[in-house]
């Protein structure tokens, strides 16, 4: 099995991440390094600890043990807006967004510009800044989000993780639940905060997104780190086999015929 590293320095960097409930472990010795205009890609089984990873890196948990290194300095990640301060944004698979509200109002919520008042033109030419920077597809600020459909949903969600200028975005399962072009208009935007010059962590089962956008795969399995690969040499077989623990299988299968004398070395 390949396991490659990353040219760049890491601008998040994660050394023995664990991670306990009670007796189960759900993270155990975690490693994960992330490069500015880096999309990584984290894929496991059901179980196999990344919804517990991404909230531990968006600061919904805390980590049992471990350190954490952001833009070359060790860091603790204490609470959701710390760390969005610190620079990591997050834009969980449901996205939280007000159905009810238009679009600059989602964008805002929580962090209304107002020196006395509402300042709705600079929001308004921030919104469109934001839109811009991701080339989105969205006609008018006003529009409710509940009229938007799901690919310009998740470009929304996506721009107002972007207030605050982050360098590392997390994204949970951004293309799950939707069709073959909101999907592809998705894709378009991880590709797009790539070429920001953001490190990207996508969190995603669909091999076939992972294999358009990510620059390298990182494997969980029970918890544990089971590969790192380079998405453009990899084949999806090897991965699967990562995931599923058939790779390690074999292995073992080996090294017992091995020390049976029933294979040479």
């Amino acid at each position: 099995m390949t396991i490659t590293e990353s040219a760049a320095p890491p601008v998040l960097s994660l050394r023995g991440i664990t991670k306990n409930f009670g007796a189960v472990a759900a993270l155990a010795d975690v490693d994960l390094d992330v490069g500015a205009g880096e999309v990584v890609a984290v894929v496991g089984d059901n179980g196999a600890g990344k919804s517990t990873l991404v909230k531990i890196l968006a600061g919904v948990y805390r980590a049992d043990a471990g350190a954490v290194r952001f833009q070359g300095e060790e860091v603790a990640l204490e609470s959701p807006a710390q760390v969005h301060a610190l620079g990591i944004a997050t834009v969980f698979q449901d996205l939280a967004l007000c159905e009810n509200l238009d679009v600059k109002a989602n964008l805002f919520l929580g962090r209304e510009l107002r020196p006395f008042l509402l300042d709705d033109v600079a929001m308004e030419q921030q919104s469109w800044e934001l839109l811009r920077q991701l080339s989105a597809k969205i006609p008018t600020l006003k529009v409710p989000v509940a009229a938007l459909s799901g690919g310009q949903r998740q470009t929304v969600a996506i721009a107002r993780a972007l207030l605050g200028d982050p360098k590392v975005i997390l994204l949970d399962e951004p293309t799950a639940a939707l069709g073959v072009a909101q999907t592809a208009e998705v894709l378009n935007l991880v590709e797009r905060l790539r070429d920001n010059g953001l490190g990207v962590v996508m969190v995603s089962h669909n091999m076939a997104d992972v294999r358009a956008v990510a620059d390298r795969v990182a494997v969980l399995r029970l918890g544990r780190n089971n590969g790192v690969f380079d998405a453009r040499s990899v084949s999806s077989e090897d991965i699967v086999a990562a995931i599923t623990g058939a790779a390690d299988n074999a292995v073992s299968k080996r090294a017992s015929r091995l020390a049976a004398g029933t294979e040479e070395s």
